[in-house]
């Protein structure tokens, strides 16, 4: 028995799942709107405990010879070439440097106790007024990488010269000016009488650049023989970002909650040796080009999302114009687009997966000679949502060649993420003096994309933050570790206040509950 479907039935059901749909549509369209006018997580934080504020008041004598010792810093070319090979007459001529323009950080010797670590690295103790209060943790690193003016300075690389209101030279925002503007912070702080509430210890590591060793590796062992447990750590790493974000308004600070693993892993391939006139059909290099071919036209996958870096764009929402606002603040629905853009450019991949870089392939010996050897070196930079065994076994699958080896010659996973919780003691005093120092910045947790020897700290804290108030405009991110590094002299400034501000803001007993 057939059974006969009248038109006005079949009309009136696809109108009806018409109008569910136009419906559904329009739910979903006023959930982004409302959402986009709501949405903020950027809390602030409420009343501040009452605490005595020390103003630097600095004079023009003094501003002018804050300007110069760190210049002097600068002119003391500390470089660290490689494990085997630093300047260490230079690291001495630094020690004396720091000795002479801080009298009272090292003759103070009842009020900030300074040890030598691994002979050439610093560590200061600054012990409180309350010892049960936790202590913290701040880190810095005297050593640079090397520079040659006749990669396209402007100026000599280690004369510290200035130009346009800007002090050039290798160790501007790497890391000297955080060293510098620490120490010249608790200088200025002694000198006003300053005592504080809760200890805290300066960590400055001499052979940062190679991975602290020696350096920050001893100072680490050091502290847990003692039993030191820290509540933060403050190292460099991330900026304040101006005019690097399309369509944000207006500055953000980027405090780095996390940094990505690292994996260094040689490929090779070894054959027969033979006259090029009577050449295989494939060559070691041609094999160990496909290898290469391979791992770069199948990117590690898009991870955006598993870890910090989604939060980083929902606490900026706010600061977004049409349409990004909308975007940033629904990303339980655009989450899909705005990792497809961001996976576009280099900076801005680096955030969304793990990275892959050929970096050295070396092969042959003679022109006419069929090479029996061929190795290539890749670095990987691991995203926070993998480890570094699951990228190993990437690299495998994706080369699928059982003539390629694959070694690993150095690797670790990501950093833990570190808490940015309202109610996080750590992020939220370091957010609080961003505020007190730069009232026009927002602040907001990301991913750190490169990596400092602060990784060694982990056992100590389970908070370490990576930040330096250092300002990046568009063209700056090529000056860190390339050609015409600098900083401007108001920023410098700038930072030895951040540092005076921090240590005093960090004298607080409890965080107050947030408001929002």
């Amino acid at each position: 028995m057939k059974t006969k479907i009248n038109k006005k039935t079949v009309l009136k059901f696809s109108g009806i799942l018409l109008g569910i749909l136009l419906l559904s549509v329009l739910i979903l369209f006023s959930v982004v709107i409302g959402r986009t006018f709501t949405f903020k997580v950027n809390t602030e934080l409420g009343q501040w405990e009452n605490t005595t504020t020390i103003y630097p008041d600095l004079s023009p004598e003094q501003r002018k010879n804050l300007l110069q010792n760190f210049k002097v810093a600068i002119q003391i070319p500390t470089v660290s070439f490689s494990e085997s090979n630093q300047n260490t007459s230079a690291l001495q001529e630094f020690d004396l440097l720091l000795r002479r323009v801080f009298p009272k950080v090292f003759s103070s010797s009842s009020l900030v106790k300074h040890e030598f670590v691994g002979n050439y690295s610093h560590l200061f103790t600054v012990p409180g007024r309350e010892p049960d209060l936790e202590p913290y943790m701040l880190l810095a690193h005297i050593d640079v990488v090397p520079a040659n003016e006749a990669d396209g300075w402007d100026v000599p690389p280690f004369s510290a010269k200035e130009l346009n209101g800007f002090i050039y030279g290798r160790g501007t925002i790497d890391n000297k000016q955080s060293v510098m503007g620490i120490l010249q912070a608790l200088e200025y702080l002694l000198e006003r009488g300053y005592t504080p509430r809760r200890s805290f210890y300066i960590g400055l590591g001499h052979d940062e650049e190679i991975g602290g060793p020696k350096g920050a590796v001893n100072i680490v062992k050091l502290l847990k023989s003692r039993g030191v447990k820290l509540l933060y750590v403050l190292d460099e790493g991330l900026t304040i970002m101006d005019g690097m974000v399309d369509g944000l308004n207006g500055p953000a600070a980027l405090i780095g909650v996390s940094e990505k693993g690292q994996a260094t892993v040689k490929l090779s391939v070894s054959s027969a040796p033979g006259h090029s006139s009577m050449p295989p059909r494939e060559s070691s290099i041609g094999i160990l080009a496909s290898a290469v071919r391979s791992l770069e036209k199948n990117r590690m996958p898009n991870l955006f999302g598993h870890g910090p870096e989604r939060a980083t764009f929902e606490y900026l929402a706010h600061k977004f114009g049409w349409p990004n606002k909308m975007i940033m603040s629904n990303l339980w629905l655009f989450s899909s687009l705005l990792s497809g853009i961001l996976e576009g450019q280099p900076d801005t991949n680096a955030f969304v997966r793990t990275t892959t870089a050929v970096t050295m392939f070396n092969s042959g010996v003679k022109i006419n000679v069929m090479p029996a050897y061929a190795e290539a070196f890749v670095n990987f930079r691991i995203h926070s949502a993998q480890t570094l065994q699951e990228v190993l076994k990437l690299i495998e699958s994706t080369i699928s060649d059982e003539r390629v080896k694959v070694e690993l010659v150095s690797g670790f996973d990501p950093l833990p993420i570190s808490s940015y919780d309202d109610d996080t003691f750590g992020y939220q005093i370091i957010k609080k003096t961003v505020h007190d120092i730069f009232p026009q910045v927002t602040v907001t947790p990301a991913i750190c994309v490169g990596n400092t020897d602060s990784r060694h700290y982990t056992e100590l804290s389970p908070d370490i933050y990576r930040f330096a108030p250092s300002w990046y405009k568009p063209g700056d991110s090529a000056r860190f570790h390339g050609v015409n590094e600098r900083i401007s002299i108001q920023n410098y400034e700038e930072i030895v206040l951040f540092y005076f501000q921090l240590m005093q803001n960090s004298d607080i007993r409890n965080l107050l509950p947030p408001r929002t």
